[in-house]
């Protein structure tokens, strides 16, 4: 019995000595212990910072793909063009041709447009530039002088690389255009539509050319309203307001026929 007993607390240590590698003590225990749980505390306390990270990173995603959603958006338009994307011209080498354009405001405050073109020397647009109220529109004419061709065959129409630009901006209503306000303002500046020049056959009517000759015809007539006097609807005081034009031309004539009458029976 006690051989037996010898041969099993022998077994026994040989057995713990080759189990010492895989496991601890009972204090090693006690400190894997502390490890694992200091470990999970370091992860708990990390875990905000890393989702604060992630929260961070996800908001940059956001302000990224909303600017480029932006940028993809079509701008808002504070103009209405007519016609919206070319400027028509007669194709007339040689000559100096014009077009027109119907320009329209359709914001609820002032709006000021501005021309711009690739050709400064060969072109210029009447007006250049100004300001309208809410719903106002405005013809403006744009001048272009069409080079004659190389050679001295017929002409034909021939595409034109020249480009216009009609920018807008906001502004107060009791402001005056001035063309500077587009470069103290460029931040606010917006570019409506950038103008493609298309020839027309003068000697082909087609839909084009025929509102084109309207817009021209509007256009002159506007102007000419402009360059005639306002008109006199009564009669003008003159001084302090005591006289008035018509009784004073009365008077004149008047004593212009005493004088001639007095002559007359002198004689």
């Amino acid at each position: 019995m006690g051989v037996d007993e010898n041969k099993a607390e022998t077994e026994l240590k040989v057995w713990s000595l080759c189990r010492l590698p895989f496991w601890q003590s009972s204090s090693g225990g006690t400190s894997s212990t502390t490890i694992s749980s200091g470990s999970v505390s370091h992860n708990v306390y990390q875990q905000p910072q890393n989702q604060r990270l992630g929260e961070t990173s996800s908001l940059h995603s956001v302000n990224k793909m909303s600017l480029v959603a932006k940028s993809l958006l079509p701008t808002r338009r504070r103009l209405k063009l007519d016609p919206p994307q070319n400027l028509y011209f007669p194709y007339e080498p040689g000559k100096q041709v014009r077009s027109a354009i119907d320009i329209k405001n359709t914001c609820k405050s002032h709006v000021a447009f501005k021309f711009q073109t690739t050709a400064p020397k060969s072109c210029y647009m009447r007006p250049p530039g100004g300001i309208l109220t809410p719903g106002e529109s405005i013809i403006a004419t744009v001048f272009k002088f069409v080079e004659p061709p190389e050679s001295d065959e017929k002409p034909v129409l021939q595409k034109s690389k020249v480009k216009f630009k009609i920018m807008s901006l906001k502004v107060k209503v009791e402001m005056e255009y001035v063309p500077e306000v587009f470069d103290e303002q460029k931040d606010q500046v917006a570019v409506e539509q950038v103008l493609r020049v298309v020839f027309l056959d003068p000697e082909r009517p087609s839909p084009a050319s025929e509102k084109l000759k309207h817009q021209l015809a509007e256009a002159d007539a506007a102007l000419e309203s402009k360059k005639k006097p306002p008109v006199d609807t009564g009669p003008q005081i003159v001084g302090e307001g005591l006289v008035i034009d018509e009784w004073k031309e009365r008077r004149e004539r008047y004593l212009a026929r005493q004088q001639v009458e007095g002559v007359v029976d002198s004689v």
